[in-house]
């Protein structure tokens, strides 16, 4: 695809955007990068705690969680 840049910029399709809802846009050298922000699964760890009698729950966490 070609499109001509304009004062405002570049307009990229929204079709390209399915089920994105935030980019990131940087230049890198020649390259200009426009990539999806996702949340970082490992940021989720904490927001389920293990609830009941769990005594090793540090240490066995990923049983746990798949458990789910």
């Amino acid at each position: 695809m070609k499109t001509k840049v304009t004062e405002q910029g570049v307009i990229i399709p929204k079709k390209f955007f399915k089920g994105i809802e935030e980019v990131e846009i940087r230049k890198e050298d020649n390259l200009i990068l426009v990539v999806p922000i996702s949340d970082d699964p490992i940021f989720q760890l904490g927001k389920h705690p293990i609830e009941g009698d769990v005594e090793d729950a540090s240490e066995n966490h990923d049983a746990y969680i798949y458990v789910r």
